[in-house]
């Protein structure tokens, strides 16, 4: 978070935004070949507020896309968390 705030504060000038995405537990195909310990694959993202359940890389998607459009042009040195309702930075 540090180094976001830090680098559009440095870089803010020259018209360039700086911002960063937090994202929580997200289900991806590595968890599957071996990202997890055994046994934990059961219960990752388990408990989650949000579906009781990891994200899917697709819900953090428009985030990305989001960022990268001209849409948030006052948004600089932010950090974006997208953990299930478990709160972020």
């Amino acid at each position: 978070m540090a180094f976001t705030k830090a680098l559009a504060q440095q870089v803010g000038q020259k018209g360039i935004r700086v911002n960063a995405v937090a994202p929580g537990l997200v289900w991806t195909p590595l968890e599957v070949s071996g990202g997890l310990l055994d046994g934990m694959l059961e219960t990752f993202g388990q408990g989650k507020p949000i579906g009781g359940r990891p994200g899917q890389p697709a819900e953090l998607a428009s985030l990305y896309v989001l960022l990268a459009s001209e849409e948030p042009g006052y948004s600089s040195g932010q950090v974006f968390g997208a953990t299930g309702g478990t709160g972020g930075p």
